[in-house]
């Protein structure tokens, strides 16, 4: 693949995501589910497409009767598909969600101990493109286990501390063996990265700190550029050198909050890419996480720059 032909590259999981179509109420309540894909770097890579942006996300999928559907969908969305390879020995995960709480519903992860998604080699993706693609997104659950994992810690040594390193925490406790080891091999990730992306449970297993501010203070530097914190209910921080905000959160009606985070991680790497300061970059994609709340399914859900623009000049 040339490098004309990708300026965004996820690393990460993929799924099957099944979101019930039922609000406020449990599994044993719901009587039907929307079929869509998943997984957080995925659908940040979705995010980015969906922005005009050349993405391609790196993961493994499973060799089962989704597999057609899964690559028909990433394709639908404009993915590139060019890293996606197919294991023979365990089928695609699959993530239930109930939406008993519409801002943090319930999930259940169907989820192989060796998912596909673990056994990424190295050998997926050239060192040349490694180094020159514009935008590195890794997911931190990503280095977490099996040969990605190993992949990942080469990938970010090659890139050497590239512009555009991006790092989300993405922290999953039923993915790491302990919270120790999260954070000894997350703080390794956070070693070769320039941006670091994170709530506040993930920036206190890696640093023990959850004030935004302090957490900034400890991160920013000559090699990590910038730092944000999602709060939730509260807004988000963004922090970088010699300037910082803390935006409110927007009010919208809130039908599935799963993934408001992927949302924003989409406009965030389209921001980086088109130079925008970083009040821009946040009020933006503020505005793009409130949007894919608003909606029931994650990967469906992510906007158009159009759609983000119209709620912008509503909203701010």
């Amino acid at each position: 693949m040339s490098d004309e032909n990708v300026d965004v590259i996820t690393v990460g999981r993929i799924s099957l995501d099944f979101y019930a179509n039922e609000s406020n109420v449990g599994f044993e309540k719901v009587k039907t589910f929307t079929m869509s894909i998943g997984g957080s770097p995925t659908n940040v890579a979705i995010a980015a497409a969906r922005l005009g942006n050349k993405s391609a996300v790196v993961t493994n999928i499973g060799k089962d009767s989704f597999s057609d559907y899964i690559i028909s969908k990433l394709k639908d969305f404009k993915v590139n598909t060019d890293f996606v390879g197919i294991d023979q020995t365990e089928f695609t995960p699959a993530v239930f969600a109930a939406m008993d709480d519409p801002f943090d519903p319930t999930i259940f992860f169907n989820r192989a101990k060796n998912a596909p998604d673990t056994k990424v080699e190295k050998s997926r993706l050239s060192d040349e493109l490694v180094k020159k693609v514009k935008v590195f997104w890794v997911s931190a659950c990503a280095l977490s286990q099996g040969e990605t994992g190993n992949s990942l810690k080469s990938w970010l040594a090659v890139r050497n501390n590239a512009t555009h390193t991006i790092l989300d925490l993405d922290y999953r406790p039923s993915f790491w063996e302990s919270e120790a080891i999260a954070k000894k091999v997350t703080l390794e990730a956070i070693s070769k990265s320039t941006v670091l992306v994170g709530n506040r449970r993930e920036f206190e297993v890696v640093s023990g700190l959850t004030d935004p501010k302090k957490i900034s203070e400890h991160y920013l530097g000559d090699q990590i550029s910038t730092v944000i914190v999602k709060l939730g209910e509260q807004g988000v921080y963004l922090s970088a050198k010699g300037e910082e905000y803390l935006l409110p959160p927007l009010k919208v009606d809130v039908r599935c909050g799963l993934g408001a985070g992927d949302g924003f991680g989409g406009m965030l790497i389209h921001g980086l890419l088109n130079s925008w300061s970083l009040e821009k970059i946040g009020s933006y994609a503020n505005v793009a996480g409130a949007i894919v709340a608003s909606r029931l399914m994650c990967s469906d859900a992510m906007p158009t720059l159009s759609e983000v623009e119209a709620m912008v000049k509503e909203k701010i």
